[in-house]
């Protein structure tokens, strides 16, 4: 596919950032349905194939778009710096969500609303900065408005750095996270891209996948304990714990699902990604794409079970059969949806997917930036302690469902519809939110 453009990545995208968005926004998580769950630690449901999906696709495009640039005469050096433009973005990104909205500070604190407020000044002048600058805003008096808002985020901005001096406390700000890992391995895959041939690519794949199982299955853990896979004694978790003590996720403490060394086969997820947009890339023929899309999906998936009894398949230390076996799955996804979309051309049912897939890192932000604003809008009555965001699924889902499991499953799934109808704005007037 040369050059057209692989509708079915977009598709594949969407539905991938919508699934992200529900699993990850239940009415209550004591009433889940369990395939709506991560795999408590060994093993892999559906909710476990959501983020090594997005690796994949964010591999697939590497050739597509640092392709590219470099067919039209781009020097690796501009390149290379787009790419670390993005990495620190994404990086940056990932850290505001952690952070945001109180960045420490006690709910007492005298400095709070005047913080809210610079927020969310500065906030809505980076999206409408970002908004405007598209093609069909290309005249005089939108480029003074971009200016405007430039100048009134970066005033917000210092405002929060001078309170941040005297009133943030990030001594336990979680370092690792979704967007954290997005970004080190687009920044690696990408790299790696501009410097290997696709054997090379092969290799770097194989070496990360065999050298983490290695690391994992025979060295031993300092303080005395074997080699071990166990959520708090494996040697990821050692070397979290050493390098980012107090800054990991909040429910674990000692481990975090995106350390450092789990890093590393992740970055094989998106090679397998890369490799997989740069077959694409050089076919002409959509049945013989369609055909290896899913006998090596098959065959991916195949390697990642045989593997499974000598390095289990877990998502939370994203051991080298789960890649395997969930890249698998994502070439089957990739491949089916190719067939539907761009060779049978039946897209009528994915337009909700294609809205998504053409600005996924702005729906994630924004799915993350709701739940944590309605969860920090609080008050106090008679019977305790509300939120908004419980107030909402307690009065408006809760009674309309007999089943407190639908009624859990239909608020994440408003969620999805709300986010949808605030990115489908963004497409029909033809606004896409990069980085």
């Amino acid at each position: 596919m040369p050059n057209q453009r692989l509708l079915s990545l977009d598709v594949f995208r969407g539905l991938t950032i919508a699934f992200m968005i529900l699993v990850n926004n239940p009415g209550s998580w004591a009433t889940v349905y369990p395939p709506l769950l991560h795999a408590e630690w060994h093993g892999c449901t559906p909710t476990d194939w959501v983020f090594p999906f997005f690796l994949f696709i964010v591999g697939v495009a590497i050739p597509l778009s640092v392709g590219r640039r470099l067919e039209r005469g781009d020097g690796q050096g501009a390149i290379l710096r787009k790419v670390g433009f993005r990495v620190l973005t994404i990086f940056g990104l990932g850290l505001f969500l952690a952070a945001y909205p109180n960045f420490g500070m006690a709910a007492d604190a005298p400095l709070l609303k005047l913080h809210y407020i610079l927020l969310a000044i500065a906030m809505l002048a980076v999206f409408f900065r970002e908004a405007l600058h598209q093609k069909q805003f290309d005249r005089p008096r939108y480029h003074r408005l971009r200016r405007i808002l430039g100048i009134a985020a970066l005033i917000a901005a210092a405002g929060l750095v001078v309170i941040g001096l005297f009133a943030y406390d990030l001594g336990h700000l979680r370092f690792p996270g979704v967007l954290q890992r997005i970004a080190l391995v687009y920044g690696a895959c990408s790299l790696l891209y501009l410097r290997l041939s696709w054997k090379g690519l092969l290799w770097a794949t194989a070496g990360a996948l065999l050298l983490y199982w290695l690391l994992m299955a025979l060295v031993p853990v300092p303080g005395g304990y074997p080699p071990n896979l166990e959520p708090e004694t494996n040697l990821g978790a050692w070397l979290d714990r050493t390098l980012m003590s107090g800054h990991l996720w909040s429910q674990s403490k000692t481990w975090d699902p995106e350390g450092l060394l789990s890093t590393l086969p992740a970055i094989g997820t998106g090679l397998l990604g890369v490799l997989t947009g740069m077959w694409i890339k050089l076919q002409r023929d959509a049945y013989q794409m369609l055909t290896v899309l899913l006998a090596t999906g098959a065959i991916l998936m195949a390697l990642g079970l045989i593997w499974g009894p000598l390095f289990p398949i877990n998502k939370k230390i994203w051991t080298s059969s789960y890649v395997l076996y969930t890249g698998g799955i994502a070439m089957l996804f990739l491949g089916v949806i190719f067939w539907l979309v761009d060779v049978l051309g039946i897209k009528a049912w994915a337009k909700p997917f294609i809205v998504y897939g053409t600005n996924p890192l702005f729906a994630y932000v924004l799915s993350g930036l709701l739940v944590k604003t309605f969860v920090n809008i609080e008050w106090e009555t008679a019977d305790g302690a509300h939120n908004a965001w419980g107030w909402v699924y307690q009065h408006w889902f809760g009674p309309a469902f007999a089943s407190p499991y639908n009624a859990s499953l239909a608020f994440a799934i408003a969620n999805v519809l709300a986010c949808l109808a605030i990115v489908w704005v963004l497409y029909w007037r033809r606004i896409y939110i990069k980085v």
